[in-house]
């Protein structure tokens, strides 16, 4: 089993930075593909990014693409998503959730807040 926590959220104005953290305990995230996800209020939830359990391979969806970045430190167990340039269309609750490419993902964070003030 594998307990993912989301944590580094927070209320932020448009054009400010926020970085996320995804720590995992109970099992290492060293051999998983991780992903984040986001859901705004009255939205589907949406893919944010995902890397590779080896950190050598990220995607990144378009609506972030070069605003947002996906790390990991695997010697922590953890995973990261850098976020700047923040606008107010990206206020949601974020989520990591793992294994990222398998049929079904078995673990979910509790998720983060993030809002946006414009």
């Amino acid at each position: 089993q594998v307990q993912l926590v989301e944590s580094g959220g927070g209320e932020v104005q448009s054009g400010g930075s926020l970085r996320l953290s995804c720590a995992a305990s109970g099992r290492t995230l060293t051999t998983f593909n991780v992903a984040w996800f986001r859901q705004a209020p009255g939205k589907d939830r949406e893919f944010v990014a995902a890397i590779f359990w080896s950190g050598s391979t990220t995607y990144h969806s378009d609506s972030i693409k070069g605003r947002f970045t996906i790390s990991r430190d695997n010697a922590k167990n953890t995973v990261y998503l850098q976020m700047n340039s923040l606008r107010p269309e990206d206020t949601a609750v974020y989520y990591c959730a793992a294994p990222w490419g398998a049929a079904k993902m078995d673990y979910w964070g509790q998720g983060t807040q993030v809002t946006v003030s414009s």
